[in-house]
């Protein structure tokens, strides 16, 4: 009759004489008590292992010993639970971070293109001198382009779904760039090239220490708006009085405060753009309206910069 060999090495299976079980009986694991370990010796927990009373997966850790120093502290970090919740954190800061130097990214991109094509029509008509007598044998070209620039700028302004879905809001503005660029090279072939020239290098100069200002200042500009808003209401009040009552200094004064509101309305749609710190933001998905905006502020500015200009020399 077969007997059962309770020896330690001395055997497994019953009526089996000699048969070797190293690490038989199994030994107590220090990691994991309660648990006995693989045959052949007491070996150190892998990497999946998980020590007794973990939480689940995706939970913080409760406080105590087991997540203080030791082993255990090196698989779960020094301070597991602060690094789940910084970690989320830190990940929404940086996800939103990226998304706004994208969309500011996009913004500029735009803005140059209209800008090229801006200054590619007004060098068309400075210099290219049948182009210009074109343009002025037909001056209804010039109304059809201001009635087309209000309708779409309106259009944009006014219709969310024209400005954010593409391609229709790329077509809209490139209309409008179209449309704004003849109305300004129209206007600047009266004035003498150089004039044009010193106007755009001025206003070049204006608009990047106005957007260095805007980035590093800490003063928030978009708390302005109402100001801004009754400024600009005024000036149009002025403008009008201008039309009947013309005057060098009248006109000097006139595009100076031009000048010096849509500075300021660039500044402000700059930190608009930002976002952050600031206290009213644009949203990311109004890259085009951005766009728009910075686009108008710059060129008025070149606008009231090309009168002085003008005004003074004649």
């Amino acid at each position: 009759m077969a007997t059962w060999q309770s020896t330690p090495g001395a055997g497994f299976y019953p009526g089996q004489q000699g048969y070797p079980q190293p690490g038989y009986p199994p030994q107590q694991d220090p990691y994991n008590p309660g648990y006995p370990p693989a045959y052949g010796g007491n070996q150190p927990p892998g990497p999946g292992f998980v020590p007794p009373g973990a939480p689940p997966y995706g939970q913080a850790p409760p406080p105590g010993p087991i997540f203080g120093p030791g082993p255990q502290a090196a698989m779960y970090g020094t301070n597991y639970a602060d690094d789940t919740v910084s970690g989320e954190v830190k990940g929404f800061e940086f996800t939103d971070k990226t998304i706004r130097n994208g969309f500011i990214r996009k913004v500029y991109s735009i803005l140059m293109c209209q800008l090229l094509i801006t200054v590619g029509l007004i060098a068309l008509f400075l210099y290219h001198r049948p182009t210009q007598k074109w343009a002025m044998a037909h001056p209804e070209m010039f109304w059809i382009c201001f009635v087309a620039t209000i309708v779409l700028i309106i259009c944009m302004a006014c219709c969310t779904s024209v400005r954010r879905k593409a391609p229709m809001n790329f077509i809209f503005l490139f209309l409008f760039t179209i449309a704004e660029g003849f109305l300004l090279a129209t206007a600047a072939s009266t004035y003498k090239s150089e004039e044009v020239l010193l106007a755009a290098g001025i206003t070049a100069a204006v608009c990047l220490a106005l957007t260095i200002f805007a980035f590093q200042t800490k003063i928030d500009f978009t708390g302005l708006h109402s100001i801004l808003f009754v400024a600009l209401f005024i000036f149009i009040l002025f403008g009008i009085i201008t039309i009947f009552w013309h005057g060098k200094i009248i006109t000097l004064v006139y595009a100076s405060l031009g000048a010096l509101i849509f500075s300021v309305y660039l500044v402000y749609d700059t930190q608009l753009m930002l976002g952050g710190k600031h206290k009213y933001s644009i949203s990311p998905e109004e890259y085009i309206f951005a766009a728009l905006s910075l686009y108008i502020d710059v060129i008025n500015i070149f606008i009231y910069i090309l009168t002085i200009i003008g005004v003074s020399r004649d």
